[in-house]
């Protein structure tokens, strides 16, 4: 069915390779195909989003762009993979706010370095995410968890798409703002986590909507509220954090975006025409349906050099939350 989808909407994508700049040539003359590397499993948001990009760019292109998913090291591996690959236009990783904003203030230590070893090219799509339970627990509100968790501090197990991703951190800002125990088990990637939760293996998370809502809609799973600062338009009737009436948690906002990214030394002009066409692509009614049916929103920038600036300022944010919350890597 998400391949089916994915596929939809080919034809106007192949509009974009019409008109092609040199850069944008010298792109699609490669006679390998290009590799888009998604640092987690596949099913989950990460890997739908990516593989949707993948389809429009290697259209906008005329040449194929393959999917590699590296998932691990709270995508680590991933990021390893492409900061060492030739700085040729050839190799983009789908860089996330945890690979350039939170794993730099949560890890002591890095396989690669955020900030000299690649070039952005371009936002993509902000993920909000959703606390999920599992109907085991009998509780169907925000106050009923934290008070299950207040009387039996072991009763909590959640599970994250792994160390140092949103769905960790997010549950640790939670656990911090309500004084509550949770224990951790960490999966690469939200799909594997998603399947162990409606198993009965752990019995909370706080997961991109894309592998939870299937479950929520059939009643696998029990939606509690969103994690931003106001409700979505995909769960309408799922209160925000903020509304929970959960002391510490007035304030709580928290979500992810999701960018593309090319190894350090790759030519600007080359960096320059990739994020002009990721901006057309983002524009196509088609995407932006299709991002919506995902429930993530559609995010540009209008240059590279944009884009880094908001990589800074990600990092210094999401690093006062991480020193706030208490948030380690375990």
């Amino acid at each position: 069915m998400e391949r089916r989808k994915l596929l939809q909407g080919l034809g106007g994508a192949l509009g974009l390779a019409a008109v092609a700049t040199a850069p944008t040539r010298a792109l699609a003359q490669q006679d390998k195909p290009m590799v888009l590397v998604v640092p987690y499993a596949p099913g989950g948001t990460s890997d739908l989003l990516g593989r949707l990009i993948a389809q429009y760019l290697g259209a906008a292109l005329g040449r194929t762009v393959v999917v590699e998913n590296r998932p691990g090291a709270g995508t680590g591996v991933g990021a390893s993979f492409v900061a060492r690959a030739p700085a040729d236009g050839g190799t983009l990783l789908l860089a996330t706010s945890t690979t350039l904003a939170i794993n730099p203030a949560l890890y002591p230590k890095l396989t690669y370095d955020p900030a000299r070893d690649f070039a952005p090219v371009g936002l993509v799509a902000a993920v909000p995410f959703i606390a999920v339970v599992s109907p085991s627990l009998k509780v169907t509100t925000l106050a009923d968890l934290v008070a299950l968790a207040k009387r039996d501090p072991n009763a909590l197990i959640y599970g994250s798409a792994g160390n140092g991703s949103p769905q960790h951190l997010i549950a640790e800002m939670f656990r911090a703002a309500t004084g509550i125990q949770m224990r951790h088990v960490p999966y690469k990637g939200s799909a594997p986590a998603i399947t162990d939760l409606v198993g009965g293996q752990i019995n909370v998370m706080f997961s991109d909507f894309a592998p939870a809502l299937p479950h929520v809609r059939t009643g696998r799973l029990v939606a509690l509220a969103v994690a931003t600062s106001k409700r979505q338009p995909a769960v309408p009737d799922v209160p925000a954090i903020s509304e929970s009436g959960v002391p510490g948690t007035v304030d709580f906002d928290a979500a992810a975006w999701q960018g593309l990214v090319a190894p350090a030394g790759t030519p600007a002009e080359v960096v320059g025409s990739l994020n002009r066409q990721l901006a057309k692509i983002l524009s196509q009614p088609a995407v932006r349906a299709r991002l919506q049916e995902l429930s993530v929103e559609p995010r540009s920038s209008a240059s590279p050099d944009q884009f880094a600036a908001y990589i800074r300022s990600e990092a210094a944010r999401w690093g006062e939350v991480i020193r706030a919350s208490g948030a380690k890597v375990d």
